[in-house]
């Protein structure tokens, strides 16, 4: 090489190195996350202008209102004697004097996403007060601090509307899913409220007798089982300790918020001080003794006011936001952008996911911990009542096909930690799942309903009563549901199946004690349906020695059918996943049987539009009564189809398929956007990613819904994440591929997770890539960029 190609050569690579150099310099994620801080500089009207905060497996809706600090807390697992999931009540925070309520001041409410917390300022004349309200994401425990350069006084009221039996009508059943349409009395029971040396104490002990476990157990013809099963309602209490430093016991009173009375326990402090702290500590446990309960929240509160908290949890917040990003039109100044409205509420809704990271229990699709006074949801097709308790779709009750789509974008961040709350919940549960499946059929495997109360029985209002507007069909096969839509709907066992085995391939983490729950899955699907054909005519399998699924489901929509094309993607993509397991998880014998078991899949169903091939749901399809498409269940989550995958065009052509356009949508839990973009639609999938992450159009503009749901509704907005991330990234085949769906006009800087570990961070800006990295980095051989 002469001299001159040399100094040529030299120069170019030290150009994109500059480059590369200062455009990661640019980006700056720490600083880039406060612009999508939320501050209002006005106090809000009621609740449904609320703010969320969380951390742990807590959350608060945060609210100002005639310069009063409200807010709700919940917390994961606070399941009543009917399944409701109860608020742990509502606090209220008053100063005086009080800034906050002066015309004159000025306001502000911020959101503090890097740190997790929130941050309330008022300031006139020189006087300055400044609320922080956080939660400690290593204990349960609510802090509010108060500093300003003026002494005050501060009352702290917990107010409940549980302190009195209210019996629930009919229309706010809801809220308790299984007793939806049931005709006898149900009872909201009272909580205990008291004082306690200068702290106010409350609890909810479930009643042994009421229990809803009872109730469905006994009409789902399960008594004599009762006593092998799990009670997840026994003996549970949930309640939380109000205490503060320099605060004395105050007043009792009562009063109405919207459309509910309340009574009032109050705190003040014992004289004027710069600065207060306030605490609540919550305690939610099955544990047999309620002095046993007051003993360990008493513990607890002992040591709460530490500075070292409050730096713990802001750390975690902190290497939260390291694991993963997504930043779209960053250098837009301009919050009506469309592709910054994504990327802002992206983030948004990672933040509220991230507030029930070790729940008890999944967050619930229809609210997660956010839910407020149903008075206040607009745009519902229904007048919602009740407390601030409702929600539609129930508590305790968790419905399948919605909660998949809540954990499914925690594998691209990289939030592992957050999955085994969803895991747990089917783990927690199996024996039952098993036992009715022996006690209806007399066969192996759990079958896990597409409505499952807490404890892993079907939702009492799906089986049907004997009278009432579930009314249960005695045509019914015993075992089987009365609700036509979810009847014979036992296949999103098998997608929680696929999630755990993804779980593994990414994180690398143990999935040992998930693995019962998995083969179960698996086994009621081979047990269950030779079971009905040798009932049908003397044999296991049909001619070809394959299994005939039927009477089946394609999802909520066709119903009655035979042989599911998402039900077949299902256990073709499960087993196939199994045998991936290192033999050191599952043994080779294993593996060998449920690769025998394969043989016995039914094929996916096809058809051909105009000499063009594609995906059907089943062959001779009834009309659909609901809005999913099943279909194409074999692209996502199933992963059969996709970029760098044989025949994608056969998924093309079922999208482009006229006769589907009815089916299509973006609200709620309609996956279209995932769709598309696993099969390079780039114009679509911007198109519904679009709609799906937009402004909600509340106040805090990541509280969509109600849609099909409730507010905030959740699974809309992990289907909106899901479809963001495989825009950006897909792997298949070991084979990583960047950008397949991504529109060149909008620029990005993303961090994101593929399998096996590995981190993707990349910056594309003007049409080119000008960043990327990969870890490990003998790995980058194996990314395809496909813009």
């Amino acid at each position: 090489m002469n001299n001159f190609l040399k100094l040529l050569f030299i120069i170019i690579l030290f150009q994109l190195t500059t480059l590369n150099a200062q455009d990661a310099k640019e980006f700056n994620w720490n600083k880039q996350i406060e612009n999508y801080n939320i501050k209002w500089n006005s106090q809000s009207k009621n609740s449904s202008e609320s703010m969320p905060l969380g951390g742990g497996d807590i959350g608060l809706n945060v609210w100002v209102e005639n310069g009063d600090i409200l807010f709700y807390i919940s917390q994961s697992g606070t399941l009543d004697e009917n399944n409701q999931f109860l608020k742990h009540g509502r606090t209220r925070i008053t100063l005086e004097p009080n800034i906050f309520s002066d015309k004159e001041c000025n306001f502000s409410q911020e959101l503090k996403l890097k740190e997790g917390y929130i941050e309330i300022v008022g300031e006139k004349d020189g006087d300055i007060v400044t609320v922080n309200l956080w939660v400690d994401v290593h204990k349960p425990v609510v802090h509010v601090d108060v500093n300003s350069n003026i002494k005050t006084d501060v009352v702290a009221k917990y107010e409940t509307w549980r302190y009195k039996d209210r019996e629930l009508p009919l229309e706010e059943r809801h809220a308790t899913f299984s007793y939806s349409g049931y005709l006898g009395k149900i009872t909201t029971y009272k909580d205990s409220i008291a004082f306690s040396d200068n702290n106010v104490i409350w609890s909810h002990s479930n009643k042994p007798d009421k229990l809803l476990f009872d109730f469905i157990v006994e009409q789902q013809g399960l008594s004599s089982f009762k006593d092998e099963m799990v009670n997840t309602q026994k003996d549970l209490i949930f309640g939380g300790l109000l205490l503060g430093n320099n605060m004395e016991k105050g007043n009792v009173g009562t009063g109405k918020y919207i459309a509910t009375p309340f009574k009032s326990f109050s705190l003040k402090s014992k004289e004027k001080a710069f600065n207060h702290e306030i605490a609540i500590v919550l305690l939610t446990k099955q544990i047999n003794d309620y002095k046993k309960w007051e003993n360990e929240i008493v513990s607890i509160s002992n040591d709460v006011f530490t500075e070292d908290s409050w730096e713990y949890t802001k750390q975690w917040w902190e290497q939260l936001w390291e694991r993963s990003y997504i930043s779209i039109n960053r250098n837009i100044d301009n919050s009506k952008d469309k592709g910054w409205q994504v990327g802002r509420n992206y983030q948004l809704f990672r933040y509220m996911l991230a507030c029930n990271a070790f729940g008890s229990y999944p967050t619930k699709f229809n609210g997660g911990l956010f839910t407020y006074d149903p008075q206040v949801v607009d745009g519902g097709s229904i007048n919602y009542v009740g407390t601030p308790d409702f929600r539609s779709w129930g508590g305790g009750s968790f419905t399948a096909q919605n909660q998949r789509l809540v954990y499914w974008p925690m594998l691209k961040t990289g939030d592992f930690d957050m999955m085994p709350s969803q895991f747990k919940f089917y783990t927690r549960s199996l024996k039952n799942a098993e036992l009715r499946t022996k006690a209806y059929w007399n066969h192996e495997g759990a079958s896990f309903t597409e409505h499952t109360e807490s404890f892993g029985l079907p939702a009492a209002s799906t089986w049907g009563f004997d009278s009432g507007r579930r009314k249960r069909s005695k045509e019914i096969e015993h075992g089987t549901l009365t609700n036509k839509w979810v009847r014979l709907h036992y296949t999103n066992q098998l997608e929680f199946s696929f999630m755990i085995l993804k779980y593994n391939e990414y994180s690398g983490n143990d999935i040992e004690e998930y693995l019962p729950f998995i083969e179960s899955s698996l086994t009621f699907f081979f047990e269950h349906y030779k079971h009905r054909q040798i009932k049908r005519n003397g044999e296991p399998y049909d001619k070809n020695n394959k299994l005939v699924i039927y009477p089946s489901t394609a999802c909520e929509t066709f119903k009655d059918i035979k042989n599911p094309t998402d039900i077949s993607a299902a256990l073709k993509s499960v087993i196939n996943a199994l045998n991936k397991l290192p033999n050191n998880i599952l043994s080779q014998e294993k593996k060998d049987y449920w690769m025998n078991q394969y043989k016995h899949i039914p094929d996916l169903t096809y058809g051909k539009v105009r000499r063009k091939k594609i995906l059907v749901s089943a062959k001779n399809l009834p009309e659909s009564i609901n809005k999913d498409v099943p279909e194409l269940y074999p692209v996502f989550p199933y992963e059969m189809y996709g970029i760098g995958m044989p025949n994608l065009d056969i998924a093309i052509n079922t999208w482009n398929n006229k006769k589907l356009a009815k089916r299509k949508g973006y609200i709620s839990w309609h996956q279209d956007a995932i769709f598309c973009a696993r099969m390079g639609l780039t114009d679509e999938a911007e198109k519904v990613t679009i709609l799906k992450l937009q402004d909600s159009g509340r106040r805090f503009p990541a509280f969509w819904g109600p849609g099909n749901d409730y507010v905030p509704d959740h699974n809309w907005g992990g289907s909106g994440m899901i479809g963001l991330q495989d825009m950006l990234i897909q792997s298949n085949n070991g084979k990583i591929y960047l950008l397949p769906a991504w529109p060149k006009d909008w620029d990005v800087d993303f961090k994101l997770r593929a399998p096996n570990n590995i981190v993707i961070e990349c910056s594309f800006r003007d049409g080119e890539i000008q960043k990327l990295n990969v870890y490990p980095k003998e790995r980058r051989k194996d990314v395809i960029i496909k813009f």
